[in-house]
């Protein structure tokens, strides 16, 4: 259906030329894509924009019936070809973690800490101590039976029920361990 440009507005064209031609050119984007359908939308939005650039092309006259799909396809194939070569020239470079900012925040570390130390204050002592041993002054199972003077059994025991007791308080609390 050609596209009559003096009988309709440019909203009107632009609509129509989406209504005949988008789901044709987005199937046809994909398969230049690989497949990718996030890119292949990405396509067929700047294809549409630069139509809409460029109202006045003779694909978009009622002489050249049919031919508007043609230069739909034809601006397509050039932006996949032009992101290719881009991407050629200047490929991307994975990194193993994201770059750190230069002022390290350590905001979220603090309020972690503050939490976790708030939760540990709602344990039994036992409980408290054995932790504390555990996971703040890294002791082993037989290091922490020796200073708590208390048997292996017992540090392995106590903390297995601190450890549920903490993520309970932390529950409790608003925080989600």
């Amino acid at each position: 259906m050609p596209v009559d440009r003096s009988a309709v507005d440019e909203r009107e064209f632009m609509q129509a030329l989406h209504d005949e031609h988008a789901a044709a050119l987005w199937a046809f984007a994909v398969r230049l894509t690989g497949g990718d359908r996030q890119a292949a939308e990405d396509v067929v939005q700047e294809t549409l924009l630069r139509a809409w650039r460029n109202p006045d092309s003779p694909a978009f006259t009622a002489e050249q019936a049919g031919s508007a799909r043609g230069w739909l396809y034809t601006v397509a194939r050039r932006i996949v070809i032009d992101e290719w070569r881009a991407r050629s020239v200047r490929p991307e470079r994975l990194v193993a973690a994201v770059p750190e900012s230069a002022v390290a925040d350590h905001t979220d570390a603090l309020v972690e800490s503050r939490l976790i130390a708030d939760a540990l204050l709602r344990l039994t002592p036992d409980h408290r101590a054995v932790l504390v041993e555990l996971f703040y002054r890294r002791s082993s199972v037989r290091e922490a039976a020796h200073q708590l003077q208390i048997a292996e059994g017992t540090v392995k025991s106590r903390s297995h029920y601190a450890l549920r007791a903490l993520k309970l308080a932390l529950n409790e609390m608003g925080a989600a361990p």
